[in-house]
Order: structure tokens, then C-alpha cells, then sequence
């Protein structure tokens, strides 16, 4: 069985948003691996902590991340 695995910053995705992403990453597998793995494909999304999580050897927090997401640089 298909197996989705998704590390986001936390309160940076709301409820809606992380329902979005696991409904569109499962139609993504299905579209390569067939219809009939739908009710198998498993999606987690895990939450790291603010400042938990870096690139580049600089920490991130959910207010660079959301800056990102506005298109302002973290």
C-alpha cells in the first residue's frame, strides 16, 4: 500500500488546506499507480515544531514559512 509521508512547519497549513493536501497528493499516486489503490493509499502529514526544521543551517519558524508563502523572503 501506497504510503504519503509530509513534514510541514506547524500553524502553517489550517485544517482546509491539509485536507486539500492529502486529497490532491492521493490523486497524484492514483494517477500513476491506478484507481484501484485509492483505498489504500495512506497520507500523514506530520507537524514540526516552529524553529525545528532548517535549510541551510538556519532554523525556520512558522512566520518565515508564512512570509514564503506570501511571497516575502524568510
Amino acid at each position: 500500500m501506497p504510503l504519503i509521508q509530509v513534514r510541514v512547519i506547524k500553524d502553517v497549513f489550517d485544517k482546509e488546506q491539509k485536507h486539500a493536501i492529502i486529497s490532491k497528493l492521493t490523486d497524484a499516486m492514483v494517477s500513476i499507480e491506478g484507481e484501484n489503490l485509492r483505498g489504500i493509499t495512506w497520507c500523514v502529514i506530520e507537524e514540526v515544531e516552529s524553529g525545528d526544521w532548517g535549510i541551510g543551517g538556519k532554523a525556520l519558524t512558522t512566520a518565515d514559512a508564512l512570509a514564503v508563502a506570501r511571497g516575502k523572503a524568510a
